[in-house]
């Protein structure tokens, strides 16, 4: 049974007592909570208490040598500065690695009290986890595409701001002049994404990502765009090049850019459902979180939630 399914079992249907408790020892389990925890006065282990709250249970300690200590179940966790149940928190994990639209996690936490701003902030943790993540393994690892039996197609696309139903004031980032330089590495099934906010799309700001990006000798699909045409041969590369205006496959070899086209409507349907292009940093962030789901996310044996429970580890050791 994989982690999505058991987590999934966890959260449906009506929030109990019974199940708060399940769900908390499963937590624990998972070292996404304290399975022990040691009172600041005394420093003996706490008990873990029912009570009538959120999260069902807390830690308490009641020895006669001082007043009673109490402590919420997640101290030290992800969860600790947050306002929202547990039962939210997994369902926003679980349909955030699905990858729903937010107004659609917006509705799963109805049962949240307080601000309509909850989802959003969930987001802005998760987010910020995956970006830890995939900047460590870009220091690790290298981050870089190509090598034996992958090609690398790559292109370039414009994401500016879109107003609903493109009514109301356009904001900055309507104007915005930068660009989005797209890489993905392709071999067999795998699909591995790096994407650049650049701010032209001239040779000069380019190229250099290539280099970064793509191990020599590897073969790049692009089209005829003049900012690497005549470059990459030289450069140590194999580049095959598609003209458009011809057609779409090439017919000498084959070559095409389909994937990376296809993967823009993808990109960019995600970036704008969640509205993570209103500024340059906003935009950047939804980018690395992208990058994330196909270097680490998706080629996790559990899935994005496998991953994402990892990472939570890393960055929240309990």
């Amino acid at each position: 049974m994989s982690l999505g399914v058991r987590l999934r079992a966890r959260i449906e249907g009506k929030q109990t007592k019974y199940k708060a408790l399940r769900l908390i020892k499963w937590l624990q389990k998972k070292h996404l909570l304290k399975k022990k925890l040691r009172c600041p006065v005394c420093h003996h282990k706490m008990k873990m208490i029912s009570v009538v709250k959120k999260d069902q249970y807390m830690w308490c300690c009641k020895r006669a040598s001082h007043r009673k200590v109490s402590r919420t179940i997640r101290t030290g966790s992800l969860f600790e500065t947050s306002k929202s149940s547990l039962f939210s928190w997994m369902k926003f994990i679980y349909r955030f690695s699905q990858g729903l639209r937010l107004r659609q996690i917006d509705m799963i936490n109805d049962e949240v009290a307080g601000s309509s701003r909850t989802p959003s902030s969930m987001a802005r943790h998760i987010r910020h986890v995956c970006i830890r993540a995939i900047k460590r393994h870009k220091i690790n690892n290298g981050h870089r595409l190509g090598g034996d039996r992958e090609f690398v197609v790559i292109d370039e696309s414009c994401l500016r701001h879109q107003g609903k139903y493109a009514r109301g004031r356009f904001g900055n980032a309507w104007k915005r002049k930068k660009w989005v330089f797209g890489l993905m590495g392709i071999k067999d099934k795998r699909r591995r994404l790096v994407l650049k906010l650049v701010e032209k799309r001239s040779r000069r700001h380019l190229v250099p990502l290539i280099r970064q990006h793509v191990k020599l000798g590897s073969a790049i699909i692009s089209d005829e765009w003049r900012a690497y045409n005549n470059v990459l041969t030289n450069m140590g590369y194999r580049h095959y090049i598609v003209n458009h205006s011809r057609w779409f496959v090439d017919p000498q070899y084959g070559s095409h850019t389909q994937h990376i086209e296809r993967a823009w409507m993808t990109i960019k349907g995600h970036v704008r459902r969640l509205r993570g292009n209103r500024t340059d940093k906003l935009l950047e962030e939804h980018l690395m979180v992208l990058e994330w789901s196909s270097w680490l996310g998706s080629r996790h044996p559990d899935g994005p939630p496998g991953r994402l429970f990892k990472d939570i580890q890393k960055i929240f050791p309990v």
